[in-house]
């Protein structure tokens, strides 16, 4: 997956801090919607630097898909999937218990997203890798 960034700072090891816009699934003409009345706030990473990419760049800057699709199973699709199995995992039971069971199992399947996102902020985070400048 490619974005745009903007580098913030070098870092020492040879690698900068970038700064990504946070992608959302509305266009962002908060003028025309006034929806969620929210601000955009960069999510800042860093990424390795292989062209030398100095601070107040914008970059093109490029992350593992798979990484990113791994993590979006896991957070979107894992707790909907459980939380089907659970709803018809007690086809004797009566509506209010099959709930329940759904809403549990729901639950049950965030406890891996957390896990993985406390493993993922211990390591550093997603990689990201500059290919580009602008």
């Amino acid at each position: 997956m490619k974005q745009i960034a903007t580098v913030e700072k070098v870092l020492r090891d040879g690698r900068v801090e970038i700064s990504v816009a946070r992608q959302s699934a509305c266009a962002h003409d908060c003028h025309e919607c006034a929806g969620c009345g929210g601000t955009v706030a960069p999510v800042r990473a860093v990424a390795d630097n292989p062209i030398g990419a100095q601070t107040g760049q914008k970059v093109v800057v490029e992350s593992a898909t798979r990484q990113i699709l791994g993590v979006l199973l896991l957070v979107y699709m894992l707790p909907v999937v459980l939380f089907f199995v659970g709803y018809f995992a007690m086809p004797s039971a009566a509506e209010g218990g099959r709930a329940a069971a759904g809403i549990l199992a729901f639950f049950c399947g965030i406890i891996p997203a957390v896990l993985y996102d406390r493993k993922l902020r211990r390591s550093g985070g997603m990689t990201f890798t500059i290919v580009r400048s602008f």
